[in-house]
C-alpha cells in the first residue's frame, strides 16, 4: 500500500497554495481576454446584464433553431423574431441608470467651479 503525501515542509503547502491561486488568476484573466463579455473587477450590474443580454439575443438570430423555437413560441415568423431581436439588442436593458453617468457629471461640475472662479 503507497504512502500518502505529506508535506516535508510548511514551506513546500504555502508555495503549492500561492501557485494555485496564481494559476486561478492566470486562468481568470486568459478567460476575460479572450471573452469579452465575461466582465471583471469593476463591472457592475447593469453591464453585466447588458452582456448577458446581447450575447442570448445574437445567439438567437445567428442560430436557425433557436430563431425558430422562438418564433413558435410567440407565434411569429422566424424574419419577424430575428428583426425584433436586432432592435433590441440596441438597448437591451433601457438607458444606463444615473451612477454610471456620475464620472461625467463631476467633470462638468468642476469646470462650472473653474468658470466661477475665474468670473
Amino acid at each position: 500500500m503507497p504512502k500518502p503525501f505529506v508535506y516535508e515542509k510548511v514551506e513546500d503547502a504555502m508555495a503549492t497554495t500561492q501557485q494555485d491561486r496564481f494559476n486561478v488568476n492566470t486562468q481568470s484573466d486568459h478567460v476575460a481576454a479572450k471573452y469579452v463579455g465575461t466582465g471583471h473587477a469593476d463591472t457592475n450590474r447593469f453591464e453585466w446584464a447588458l452582456n448577458i443580454k446581447r450575447d442570448t439575443y445574437a445567439s438567437i438570430v445567428a442560430n436557425h433553431s433557436l430563431a425558430a423555437h422562438q418564433a413558435i413560441g410567440e407565434h411569429e415568423s422566424i424574419g419577424r423574431i430575428k428583426y425584433q431581436m436586432k432592435q433590441s439588442m440596441l438597448l437591451p436593458c433601457g438607458i444606463a441608470p444615473r451612477a454610471l453617468h456620475g464620472e461625467e457629471e463631476e467633470e462638468e461640475e468642476g469646470e462650472q467651479e473653474e468658470e466661477r472662479a475665474n468670473a
